[in-house]
């Protein structure tokens, strides 16, 4: 008779990862997962093998809210290297197109950076893992295989020049600070198009992923150290509540009567603890001295409907 398969432990919370460099997201979520001995676990928002920095991971309960993390902003720092264009639009990829860049001044690309702050149109990259017909799209590429891809619209709320190295291959250090969605790949391509001598991202590093920042982000290196001297269990001290993917959102407590038709999927009144909500808007429910019981939705009469529940053990 064969074994039953350890499934692993009950985990709820939210780590915030500081990628390294050389992972997939999915080869770094595989490796907390088991470092936690974690039955369910998800990572919030990919970064490409060459990007480090802040990776938020789901654990059990929490996994419920990872959209409301893939929605978020992002803030990224990147080192954009002139004078070469891949075929990845990254250090990865090969050098696909060089030219020159030795006339390009800090003026230059400061002046081009505007052009691409605000509400732009951004084709994802071939190399993007948006998919096609079931297929990632770095998959088709690597195939050789080139589709269609339509403007997505983005916003890049802020795009600052940090530093200007000026050379044949010259470098720039930026910030950029963007909705979901925004490929820096494909900023820094553009850019290099716009300035006329091709550009690539040479480095990196999503500082920010929502709440989340690159402060509150614990190394995989640290994490191995600690599991060796620790159980599993002991671990948890670093995870964030359930409830810190939607931090954002306005906090309702509801009475522990309807707390328990909340529970149970009913809506339930809410204007004596929510008076300026308006139709359409996302709260935070907790019962009143209690537990986080999930997300709700404002009807039009005052009640909260659930959205997401969360599961008590």
């Amino acid at each position: 008779m064969a074994r039953a398969r350890n499934r692993g432990r009950q985990v709820n919370g939210i780590l915030i990862l500081d990628k390294p460099v050389g992972l997939t997201s999915n080869q770094a979520l595989q490796q907390v997962k088991r470092l936690f001995v974690a039955a369910k676990a998800g990572h919030t928002g990919s970064l490409d093998p060459l990007a480090t920095g802040v990776l938020p991971i789901c654990f059990g309960e929490a996994t419920k809210f990872t959209q409301f993390l893939l929605e978020a902003d992002k803030v990224y720092r990147s080192t954009v290297r002139f004078g070469e264009a891949t075929n990845t639009g990254d250090a990865d990829g090969e050098v696909i197109a060089q030219r020159s860049a030795a006339a390009l001044t800090e003026q230059q690309v400061e002046g081009a950076l505007s052009g691409f702050r605000g509400e732009i149109q951004q084709v994802p990259s071939m190399f993007s893992a948006l998919k096609q017909g079931g297929q990632p799209l770095y998959k088709l590429a690597r195939q050789g295989i080139e589709v269609e891809r339509e403007a997505r619209t983005v916003t890049v709320h802020e795009f600052n020049l940090l530093a200007f190295r000026p050379g044949e291959l010259a470098e720039a250090d930026v910030e950029i600070s963007c909705t979901k969605g925004t490929y820096v790949r494909t900023l820094a391509e553009d850019l290099g198009t716009l300035l006329g001598c091709g550009a690539h991202v040479r480095q990196l590093r999503r500082t920010q992923a929502g709440p989340f920042a690159e402060s509150d982000a614990v190394t995989l290196a640290q994490l191995e150290g600690l599991r060796e001297a620790r159980r599993a269990e002991e671990l948890d001290f670093l995870l964030r509540p359930v409830d810190a993917a939607v931090s954002d959102l306005d906090a309702v407590e509801l009475p522990v009567n309807m707390a328990w038709y909340f529970r149970r999927g009913q809506a339930v009144m809410a204007t004596e603890v929510y008076r300026h909500g308006t139709e359409g808007d996302i709260v935070r429910i907790f019962e009143a001295g209690g537990p986080f019981l999930g997300v709700g939705e404002v009807l039009d009469d005052g009640r909260v409907k659930p959205r997401r529940l969360v599961v008590s053990a």
